[in-house]
């Protein structure tokens, strides 16, 4: 459906020439793509950036703990203990869209190491999940508000090229919807797994405050810097 297209914001629209870098982000549950096109603008990021924004809607399927009423997700929720009870085959079907997303930025032009994929909530777990999970290596990865799913099966499932990619990973201390304990849990594997992560905690529930915007735009501006 030509409504389900991702939604695309380029950083500097007055910039004739082609974006030459891109991120991914995608969007909580029962949101849509539209959902975080605003933070474009209040990430004030450098002029010198051009960056194409893409924000894909998830399909839309049953929820479980929501009575099975129908909304975007990109996975089932069958409990409040999210982190083990985990849609498995919902995860590797949004994981594979979120990889061709990427795919198709490659084919664009972008280099792999100019391309972040990012997330909030439901669409963090797939940013991780996909992203340490994706064959070339990514410019970072970002996850908010959220946590990394199938976590037992990360070890052999993960990839060489991206054992270093910046990861950033942010959530709320008074989260009601994504326990921090959850965020924590991914937190502590992906340290002992080494990977290069930078945590940030603030004072909010499940939702975005202008401090992470900050650090979330200065975050960018370091992995995308051009040399």
């Amino acid at each position: 459906m030509s409504d389900d297209k991702p939604i695309i914001v380029q950083t500097n629209p007055d910039d004739s020439s082609e974006a030459d870098a891109a991120v991914i982000w995608l969007h909580g549950l029962g949101a849509d793509g539209s959902d975080f096109v605003p933070i474009v603008s209040e990430l004030k990021l450098p002029a010198a950036l051009n960056i194409r924004f893409i924000f894909p809607h998830a399909p839309v399927r049953p929820i479980t703990i929501n009575q099975g009423y129908r909304m975007r997700g990109w996975y089932d929720i069958t409990s409040l203990d999210i982190a083990n009870r985990d849609d498995e085959a919902g995860i590797i079907e949004s994981s594979t869209i979120l990889t061709r997303l990427c795919d198709e930025q490659l084919a664009q032009g972008i280099a792999p190491e100019r391309l972040i994929v990012a997330g909030f909530s439901q669409g963090g777990a797939i940013a991780l999940h996909a992203g340490l999970r994706y064959p070339e290596t990514l410019g970072g990865i970002m996850a908010l508000s959220t946590y990394l799913p199938m976590q037992q099966r990360l070890p052999q499932e993960a990839v060489a090229a991206n054992r270093q990619t910046p990861v950033f990973i942010a959530h709320g201390l008074n989260d009601d919807v994504v326990a921090l304990q959850f965020g924590l849990q991914t937190r502590s594997l992906l340290q002992q797994l080494g990977y290069r992560l930078q945590w940030h905690d603030y004072a909010m529930g499940h939702s975005v405050c202008m401090e992470e915007i900050s650090d979330i735009s200065g975050w960018l501006g370091s992995v995308l810097a051009q040399d």
